[in-house]
């Protein structure tokens, strides 16, 4: 799915008013009908109290359009107007008369320092934010933030209609106090960044896309900075398998690390690589490390290092598609040594991890040593190492967009919503959970990224897929594991589920399910007997 920057989004707008020959008033009708049909299919009448509070912008636009259907169809409904400012929207003003056909009592004025402390709002209503849209540009003034804070006193649950209100699109957020926190945000067509970043994800819980019915062939044609990676967006990815392939047609992984008391990093990235795919494995590690692998991994073969306890010299007579290079690897002088031998020869495909990224932080000329496409790995501490400090989120894509652009690497921000970078282009990943904050997760993931590029997977695609399969997993085994007691070992242990799921259709819901059974069940009994 592509995120549509602030720009694109009003663009698509303007196209879609011209294309389909409608108002930008009609627009907004579209909009706002879609978020009551999404608030009507869930409550079902239910007289749950509904504060609707209304900016005098676009986005309190589609909030009266939301309170009138709301009033029509016999809802508890309140509907206020932020109002703070003389400048109201055309399409505001015209709902704003469309609002009072519906209703004998007109909304309520909130004017900036009125004592908004007298309205009631319990835990147990419901809060719509509809005050700001994205083209806010400046913090809320002091009433409006205080206004916010009273919403998240209140306990109510707050919906937030396209954005939190006081969350930018493109720049991050001074004050978090100056911000909705939402419970769900609906989007309208298209997802923003800001819901996936650390900094920023926290002002909504939850979130959903609305189609308002933009014009398909600007959405199809436009390109975006940012796509959301899900399961439609990986399956095209997917290589099938020939009937009559054999191991020598999906590479040979190396995996390159390991140290005293660190052998079990290689072990879980060579399970990794061969659990997606991979149809050889080898092991390059110090001798202390032969036996473990031996003994636990038998598929896997393994060359060690003339050192028992670091690598210092690596020769090896094989031809590996791809080398994993760092887990477990440590930082001693000799190791570093033997890796910038490496790098001047290697030509194979590399994914950097751990000590390896630590090593090329240590002594930053490596870099220019890198293969075109190498990937790189980190997380957030890592990546400082790599590119320096940063402000906040979007200072920290900027500045691994110009690293990316500069080596021509890819590089994987590891975190709760993973994100891939190769030159400008980002790749916001959806699955994973918080159980796979645990050691030997990225042992995994180096080693499933491998397996796929060394069965022809291009790295960006290797880098893509192997993000969602390694949450995917995680997600999968989080059902028989829980949060707390998810390892690493069980994401290579569910890696054949992931593969499967992405082929599964999804499950009729329950009550349509029930509902077919019964009428199957009255055909059956409608049918004369055989005789």
């Amino acid at each position: 799915m592509k995120i549509l920057s602030k720009e694109q989004i009003y663009e698509g707008d303007k196209l879609t008013t011209e294309r389909q020959n409608i108002s930008s008033t009609d627009l907004m009708e579209r909009a706002g009908t879609q978020i009551f049909n999404w608030i009507h299919m869930r409550m079902q009448g239910a007289q749950v109290p509904i504060h609707v509070f209304c900016g005098i912008g676009n986005n309190g636009g589609d909030g009266l359009v939301l309170a009138r259907h709301l009033i029509t169809h016999g809802y508890n409904v309140v509907t206020y107007i932020v109002n703070c400012s003389d400048k109201r929207s055309k399409d505001f003003l015209i709902n704003y008369d469309r609002i009072k056909d519906v209703t004998k009592e007109w909304p309520i004025m909130l004017s900036c320092g009125a004592d908004f402390s007298e309205i009631v709002i319990k835990e147990r209503d419901i809060i719509v934010d509809a005050v700001f849209g994205i083209g806010l540009n400046r913090p809320p003034n002091e009433w409006v933030q205080k206004l916010f804070q009273w919403w998240r006193s209140s306990k109510a649950y707050t919906l937030a209609i396209d954005i939190p209100s006081g969350l930018y699109t493109d720049k991050a957020v001074e004050d978090e106090n100056a911000v909705v926190h939402a419970g769900y945000t609906l989007s309208f067509q298209s997802p923003k960044l800001v819901f996936f970043l650390p900094e920023t994800a926290k002002y909504t819980v939850q979130w959903e896309v609305l189609d308002i019915g933009i014009d398909r062939d600007y959405l199809m044609q436009t390109e975006t900075e940012a796509e959301l990676i899900a399961k439609l967006e990986v399956l095209p990815l997917y290589k099938p398998r020939d009937k009559f392939s054999h191991k020598g047609d999906f590479g040979h992984v190396m995996i390159l690390g390991g140290s005293y008391g660190k052998i079990g990093a290689v072990n879980l990235a060579c399970k990794a690589a061969l659990s997606s795919g991979a149809g050889l494995v080898t092991a390059y590690v110090p001798e202390c490390g032969y036996q473990s692998l031996q003994t636990s991994l038998p598929e896997v073969m393994v060359i060690t290092d003339e050192k028992p306890n670091f690598i210092s010299n690596i020769n090896f007579n094989i031809d590996p598609t791809v080398v994993g290079v760092g887990v477990g690897l440590g930082t001693e002088d000799e190791t570093i040594s033997a890796l910038e031998i490496f790098l001047k020869t290697n030509k194979a495909p590399l994914v950097i991890d751990a000590d390896g990224l630590n090593i090329l932080s240590k002594k930053k000329a490596l870099l220019k040593l890198l293969p075109e496409q190498s990937i790189l790995t980190p997380h957030p501490k890592e990546l400082e190492r790599l590119i320096g400090k940063w402000s906040d989120d979007f200072e920290k894509l900027k500045k691994v967009k110009a690293f990316s652009k500069k080596y021509k690497v890819i590089v994987l921000i590891k975190g709760a919503h993973s994100i891939t970078v190769f030159g400008d282009k980002l790749y916001v990943n959806t699955t994973g959970n918080p159980g796979m904050a645990t050691g030997g997760s990225g042992d995994v993931l180096t080693g499933i990224i491998s397996g796929l590029v060394a069965q022809g997977y291009e790295q960006l695609a290797a880098t893509i897929f192997g993000v969602y399969l390694h949450g995917k997993s995680a997600d999968i085994a989080l059902e028989d594991h829980g949060y707390q007691s998810l390892i690493a070992s069980h994401i290579t242990d569910y890696m054949g589920k992931a593969y499967i799921d992405l082929f599964k259709q999804p499950e009729e819901p329950q009550e349509e399910a029930q509902e077919e059974q019964q009428q199957k069940a009255k055909k059956q009994r409608g049918r004369p007997k055989k005789r």
